[in-house]
């Protein structure tokens, strides 16, 4: 974050009444948009997040019920809101995630809870909410398949860099995979769901417990956040985790080998928002290979 964006952040909260904030420090691993730690004169610091030009008015709205939803819902802990509006977010600060294999097995432990304890007989959620700057569809449907195929696959192609990076040739074997999510993915229930879960968007509170910012939720299959927690670099001491995890949800010996495909949704919807797509095309085109009309599954 630029001075000049700190000083738009520190414009920001005195606009929105919070005049005691006397400083904005950068807070780093947001890619979608502007936050730092505002220093108060009177009162503990806080965490703000604002968009230099807001995607639309329920924005905050919708992440601060996400985080609502998975504090009460399913018992994860997650910062305080103290101001959601159309142009900014004002949370409690938490703690940097401590590089400790404890830490990895009570998140193992907290995140079978959540999806455990919040199965749900539809898919969706109530109203819609945002992935970054783009709009996550959560309209209700009782197949899991359908909605997946919908509203977290398919729903990219029209982006535009998404139809830069991917030629008709991929987008055909994007559709052929959709077309044959059953067979490739087991029947499993919708149970309230992070969907955004890598770990930038992961915390500590001050005790040393996990906890949770940036959601996406929605009712989904638990594997939408082991995916996002599995392909995108976890620590070394995070090893424990998926050990734990997949002993405490019972999960079976090939999930490994589901990830991939899971993970097509991420990879879509960044190629969709970042100049920058960090390898996502490549990673698209290489779980499509077996998809394109020459392959196996053709």
């Amino acid at each position: 974050m630029t001075t000049g964006s700190a000083a738009f952040l520190l414009d920001r909260l005195h606009r929105a009444g919070m005049r005691d904030v006397v400083a904005v420090e950068p807070a780093e691993g947001g890619l979608a948009a502007l936050a730092g730690i505002a220093t108060r004169r009177d009162a503990p610091p806080v965490f703000v997040k604002a968009f230099a030009e807001p995607p639309d008015d329920d924005v905050f709205a919708a992440e601060a019920e996400g985080l609502a939803a998975l504090r009460e819902l399913g018992g994860m802990p997650t910062p305080e809101v103290i101001l959601a509006g159309r142009d900014l977010l004002v949370l409690s600060v938490l703690r940097p995630r401590p590089p400790s294999e404890t830490y990895w097995e009570h998140f193992a432990h907290a995140l079978a809870r959540l999806h455990l304890t919040t199965v749900h007989p539809r898919f969706g959620w109530r109203r819609d909410n945002w992935l970054g700057r783009r709009r996550q569809i959560n309209t209700w449907n009782d197949d899991g398949f359908a909605f997946f195929a919908e509203h977290r696959l398919l729903r990219w192609l029209g982006e535009p860099r998404v139809e830069a990076a991917l030629d008709a040739v991929d987008r055909a074997a994007l559709e052929r995979l959709c077309h044959r999510l059953p067979e490739l993915l087991p029947q499993r229930p919708a149970c309230l769901t992070h969907g955004d879960l890598w770990a930038q968007n992961l915390l500590s509170t001050p005790e040393g417990r996990p906890a949770l910012i940036d959601p996406a939720v929605s009712y989904l299959w638990a594997e939408v956040d082991l995916a996002h927690v599995w392909t995108t670099a976890p620590p070394p001491e995070a090893h424990r985790f998926f050990a734990r995890y997949a002993e405490l949800t019972s999960l079976d010996a090939g999930w490994q080998d589901r990830m991939p495909i899971i993970q097509l949704r991420q990879h879509l919807a960044v190629l969709a928002q970042f100049d920058d797509d960090w390898g996502a095309a490549d990673q698209i085109r290489a779980t499509l290979a077996p998809f394109r009309a020459t392959g196996r599954y053709r």
